[in-house]
């Protein structure tokens, strides 16, 4: 089952990928790499912090077929249908909830591997970092400033380390594993769609004397 969530994460990841390259007159060839990155960024950078080499989709190439598979179909389904910016919203919020849970997991497991002490901040700084690095890093070869940093956006590495923290308390309250999952992953796509419905966020940080706008 864990296997197909995870072809489930990268599919929606690689989608608002291509999504993003919406009307920037980017070829097929642009499309695909961006679609990887998105999808494999997180992840990427997840298993090089943590020591699991070769990184996930380099031990494992079917996530790469995924990706390409699911990154050509998005690229000619747009070209002929206009989808609206909910659908990406959309598709970035589950990939943000499927993979800050498979990347809070993933921590878990190589902590276990290693015989060190589960820490709670390890383990949802690597969902964090899991869910939202693909995106910065796609944003940031599209010269945009990554969503993480974008107030307007909403709730998004906030969403992800809630989630996070929900599904790693939950499990040391003795949760079996997937229903912890699924309650990770219900926090994070909560929260995310409810702050882009109604604009929540975080304070902004500004100095005592600078104006609210």
């Amino acid at each position: 089952m864990l296997y197909w969530i995870e072809h489930i994460a990268v599919t929606g990841c690689a989608i608002s990928g291509v999504l993003a390259a919406a009307g920037r007159k980017v070829d097929l060839f642009g499309v695909i790499v961006l679609a990887i990155v998105t999808a494999f960024g997180g992840g990427t950078l997840r298993d090089v912090i943590l020591g699991d080499l070769p990184v996930f989709w380099i031990r494992d190439t079917r996530y790469l077929y995924t990706v390409v598979v699911a990154a050509v179909f998005a690229f000619f389904a747009a070209r002929r249908f206009a989808f609206p910016e909910s659908v990406l919203q959309a598709t970035d919020a589950a990939g943000l909830a499927l993979f800050s849970i498979l990347g809070a997991r993933k921590a878990i497991a190589v902590l276990a591997a290693h015989d060190l002490r589960e820490s709670l901040l390890v383990i949802v700084a690597m969902g964090v970092v899991t869910g939202v690095a693909g995106g910065a890093l796609r944003d940031i070869l599209m010269r945009e400033i990554p969503l993480v940093f974008r107030r307007e956006i909403h709730l998004y590495a906030t969403a992800a380390a809630a989630g996070t923290t929900v599904f790693a308390v939950l499990r040391r309250l003795g949760w079996e594993e997937n229903q912890a999952a699924t309650a990770g992953i219900v926090i994070v796509l909560g929260l995310r769609l409810a702050a882009i419905r109604w604009k929540l966020s975080l304070p902004l940080f500004r100095k005592h004397d600078e104006p609210e706008h």
